[in-house]
């Protein structure tokens, strides 16, 4: 189990993969049978926050700070819908590699095609499951981000509005799975407060 989560870690930090995508694909890699027991996504993390110290421990702040700072703008370019960002940029595991996870909360579904059709933006529907298990609609599209000079994946996950009251419930750690833009902000500024700490 702790093999397919160290291989599973590499994956995630390296090709910016999905914990679920991550640990199938460690399963085949290591050619271990189908049905193999996963590890759970804490132990993965846990693997990938010591992958990130030993390799990464030099970039992968300013990466994260760059996500973190290029989410924001998207949670306020979208407040009306009561984004809240989730994944590895939440997490503060993110890498150059990995993409933006906002999940939405709206009155009417379709209202965020229509905003994102009223700001010219291309984007492609896919159905993923959603944090309670059922499907949900993704609209994902690139954008540029400055700070790191690529583009970036763009996930919109979209929920009914009263499914807002479930998604602050904290996980198996104790931690919050997920934020909105005010706690986006106290992320960022304490990500900064340890940067300059450092300095000192």
């Amino acid at each position: 189990m702790q093999e397919i989560a160290a291989c599973a870690a590499r994956l995630v930090v390296e090709e910016g993969l999905e914990y679920g995508a991550a640990k199938r694909r460690a399963v085949k890699t290591m050619g271990l049978p189908q049905r193999s027991a996963l590890p759970s996504n804490d132990l993965v993390e846990a693997q990938v926050r010591d992958y990130i110290a030993l390799f990464c421990a030099d970039t992968q702040a300013q990466e994260l700070a760059a996500l973190r700072a290029h989410a924001l703008q998207w949670m306020i370019r979208l407040q009306d819908f009561r984004p809240h960002l989730g994944g590895a940029v939440w997490r503060g595991t993110a890498t150059r590699l990995s993409d933006i996870y906002l999940q939405l909360f709206c009155d009417d579904e379709k209202s965020t095609e229509i905003a994102l059709i009223n700001m010219n933006l291309t984007y492609d529907v896919t159905s993923v499951q959603g944090f309670q298990g059922g499907a949900v609609d993704a609209l994902s599209l690139h954008s540029f981000c400055p700070q790191l000079g690529e583009d970036i994946g763009v996930h919109l996950l979209i929920y009914d509005h009263d499914d807002l009251r479930g998604a602050l419930k904290p996980g198996s750690d104790g931690r919050t799975l997920r934020g909105d833009a005010t706690a986006l902000k106290r992320l960022i500024e304490s990500q900064n407060e340890h940067k300059d700490g450092e300095r000192e």
